[in-house]
């Protein structure tokens, strides 16, 4: 059904390096504008943000800093984008939430004056999640064609769930999927470690998504200044950071990950230290060989050096008078 419209809609999505509105910055948008003839027009730029791309965003988008790093910034091509848009109303996937605010942080920070006043905007989300409730009694229905009339009982949701499993295996045996980088799998299968590698794509250390693992599986964080960064650099650089997380207001398991990964740390300080090379000590100096005092009388005073002896050599006239003038004789 071809959409009937008054003026362009402009579907946009956003790449970016996280999810944090205020400090994550746009990595790449493309833009498919519809107008009311039914012509279509695309733009898709990608974006140097200006700031690294943390590996988690990267596994999820494909987009890695050397990818980026000749491309030109969100400054450079405002407006452009804002031209192109023109007075398109705006349409998305989760974009009243994310990419609308992301876009507008963007161009505020560019000191484009891109105005929101007037336009219509469509969250494809929305209509999805309205019409197709994303609740345990949906998916009972869903996937069992049965109604849980139950809702909210323990026991009747638990096994409700189990049955919602099954069923899923069922209807996606041999269902090819594809992430966002493009590559295929077949992730639904009756098998309970390859569902928990599907139902957790995220690689959350502590489940409250705090931390989370990279490619290389070391637990970084997730969220604040040191969002990115690898846990256990931030100890060796911050060691504070862990007392302020651990009488932070954070859930007691993100607390208890957070002191597993300090207690490794410090023992591999202390591991380090025991291998460590000791610096070699100075060699102590040479002891002052005194002489011993001739008798119980001696003084405490510095002996005085003797000074050399002269040898003596002939007489001269020359001396003989002016010893005569010095003593008168």
């Amino acid at each position: 059904m071809n959409l009937k419209l008054k003026r362009p809609l402009a579907f946009f999505d956003l790449e970016t390096t996280g999810i944090n509105l205020s400090a994550d910055r746009i990595v790449e948008i493309s833009i498919l504008k519809v107008s009311p003839d039914g012509s279509e027009a695309v733009k898709t730029l990608k974006i140097n943000p200006e700031i690294p791309i943390p590996v988690e965003s990267s596994v999820f988008h494909g987009i890695y800093d050397s990818d980026i790093k000749e491309a030109p910034t969100f400054k450079e091509v405002a407006a452009e984008l804002a031209d192109f848009i023109g007075d398109a109303d705006l349409a998305g996937y989760n974009s009243n939430k994310f990419d609308i605010p992301m876009l507008m942080e963007e161009f505020i920070r560019a000191g484009v004056d891109f105005s929101l006043e007037g336009r219509l905007f469509v969250d494809v989300q929305n209509i999805f999640h309205q019409m197709e409730q994303r609740t345990l009694k949906a998916a009972y229905r869903f996937y069992c064609d049965k109604s849980l009339d139950n809702a909210h009982s323990a026991e009747d949701d638990v096994k409700a769930t189990y049955e919602v499993l099954k069923s899923q295996l069922d209807r996606y045996q041999d269902t090819e999927w594809e992430d966002k980088s493009g590559n295929k799998s077949i992730p639904v299968v009756n098998d309970v470690e390859a569902l928990h590698q599907f139902t957790n794509l995220s690689r959350p250390v502590d489940f409250a998504g705090r931390m989370v693992f990279n490619e290389q599986g070391e637990e970084v964080f997730n969220f604040g200044k040191h969002k990115g960064r690898a846990v256990e650099a931030v100890f060796a650089m911050e060691p504070s950071y862990y007392s302020w997380m651990m009488q932070g207001d954070f859930p007691m398991y993100t607390k208890k990950c957070l002191d597993n990964i300090w207690q490794r740390f410090r023992a591999k300080q202390k591991e380090q230290r025991a291998v460590a090379p000791k610096p070699e000590m100075p060699a102590k100096p040479t002891p002052e060989v005194r002489q011993p005092a001739r008798d119980k009388g001696y003084s405490h005073r510095p002996q005085q050096q003797e000074r050399p002896k002269r040898k003596a050599g002939p007489i001269t006239d020359d001396m003989l008078k002016s010893l005569q003038e010095k003593f008168g004789k």
